[in-house]
C-alpha cells in the first residue's frame, strides 16, 4: 500500500512535468518574453551575468517556471528558497557563499523577508560581497567575503510591500498578466497531451473560459475532470464528462468557485452590494484577509463583477444578475 509521502512525490512529479522545459514551450507573458530574449542574449554576448530581476503578479502564473527557464537559456545552475526560509543572515550567507559565477538565485515570496536579512542581502547584490560581524560587543569586527557574480530572480505576489531600497536594486521589473482564453486553451491541450487524456479543442476552450486566467488554475481543473473521465466514461473527456465534473467541483460559467460567490453573495445580499470594508467581509465568510485581496478580488475585478473604492468593496450590477439577485432600491445612491 503506497504512504502519504509516496503519494505527495507522485503528485509532486506530476506537477513538474506539466511545466515547460524550454522557453518555446511557455504560452503566453509574449512581452515579458521578448524583453528576456534580448536581456539573455545581451548578457551572453558580453560575458556577463544577468541583472537581478523582479516577478510580480497573482499567484499561479509562471513566476517559478519563468526563472527555470531563464537559468536554463543563461546555461547556469539555479538554487531555489523563500523569503521565510531565511529566518536569519546566517541563513542567506550559507545559500550566497555556496553559488557558483553566473548562477541564478531564485527567491519566492521575497515581501516576507525578515529586515535583518534584506539589509543583509543589499551589499550582495550591488557589490557581490557580504559582510560578516564576528564576535560581540566592543570586540566584535567586520568581516567581508567576497562573492561570485550572481543573478537574483525574486518572485512575489504583493509588490507593495517590498521596501524602496529592496525594489531600487533590481535592473529589470515585471509585472505577470492573467493569461488569454485562447493561451490557456494551448496549455490545457499541452497538459491534456503529457497527462495522456484524449480532449479536442472546443473543450480545452470551455475549461480555458472557466480557468481565471491563471494556467496553475487550468491544470488543476483539468487534472480533477480527468478523475471524472476515467471513473464515469471511459478515459476521454467529452462535453457530457465537462458538465459533470464541472457542476461537481462547482464551478460555473465565469469560472467562479464556491469560494468566489460566497464572496459574491455576502456583498450582494447581506450588504446590499455595499460599499462595505474588507474586513467586514472576511468576517462575514471566515475568511483569511489576505486571501480576498490576493486570490479572490483580482479575479473578480478583472471580471467586472467587483469595484474597490474609497469607502470600501462595490458589487457591480452584473455581480447581482449572474447571482440572481435583485438589486437594491438605493443601490446607485451607495455607489458615490
Amino acid at each position: 500500500m503506497k504512504t502519504k509521502k509516496q503519494n505527495k512525490n507522485q503528485e509532486q512529479v506530476l506537477e513538474e512535468s506539466l511545466r515547460p522545459k524550454i522557453m518555446a514551450q511557455f504560452l503566453g507573458q509574449d512581452k515579458i518574453k521578448q524583453k528576456l530574449d534580448i536581456f539573455i542574449k545581451a548578457a551572453k554576448k558580453r560575458k556577463e551575468t544577468l541583472d537581478h530581476m523582479l516577478l510580480y503578479g497573482p499567484p499561479g502564473l509562471g513566476k517559478t517556471t519563468l526563472a527555470h527557464l531563464i537559468a536554463r537559456d543563461l546555461g547556469v545552475n539555479i538554487r531555489i528558497t523563500s523569503g521565510p526560509a531565511m529566518e536569519r543572515s546566517g541563513d542567506l550567507a550559507s545559500i550566497l557563499t555556496n553559488l557558483e559565477e553566473g548562477d541564478v538565485l531564485f527567491i519566492d515570496e521575497i515581501h516576507r523577508l525578515n529586515k535583518p536579512v534584506e539589509e543583509s542581502l543589499y551589499p550582495a547584490m550591488e557589490d557581490f560581497c557580504l559582510d560578516i560581524i564576528l564576535g560581540k560587543g566592543p570586540s566584535a569586527r567586520t568581516v567581508r567575503l567576497e562573492l561570485p557574480k550572481f543573478t537574483i530572480i525574486a518572485a512575489t505576489t504583493r509588490a507593495g510591500l517590498l521596501s524602496s531600497p529592496m525594489r531600487d536594486r533590481f535592473g529589470a521589473i515585471f509585472r505577470m498578466e492573467f493569461y488569454r482564453e485562447k493561451d490557456l486553451a494551448k496549455i490545457l491541450k499541452r497538459s491534456a497531451k503529457v497527462l495522456k487524456v484524449p480532449i479536442k479543442d472546443d473543450i480545452c476552450f470551455q475549461l480555458a473560459k472557466r480557468a481565471r486566467g491563471t494556467p496553475r488554475v487550468a491544470n488543476r481543473i483539468l487534472k480533477r475532470i480527468r478523475d471524472f473521465a476515467q471513473i464515469k466514461g471511459e478515459g476521454v473527456i467529452d462535453a457530457q464528462i465537462l458538465e459533470e465534473a464541472l457542476r461537481v467541483l462547482e464551478i460555473d460559467e465565469l469560472g467562479l468557485d464556491k469560494m468566489d460567490r460566497d464572496f459574491l453573495t455576502a456583498l450582494c445580499l447581506d450588504h446590499r452590494g455595499g460599499p462595505v470594508g474588507i474586513e467586514t467581509l472576511a468576517v462575514t465568510i471566515s475568511e483569511d484577509i489576505s486571501t480576498l485581496e490576493d486570490v479572490i478580488e483580482p479575479y473578480l475585478i478583472k471580471k467586472g463583477l467587483l469595484k474597490r473604492t474609497r469607502k470600501g468593496r462595490v458589487a457591480v450590477p452584473r455581480a447581482f444578475k449572474h447571482l440572481n439577485i435583485p438589486v437594491p432600491k438605493n443601490y446607485q445612491a451607495s455607489l458615490f
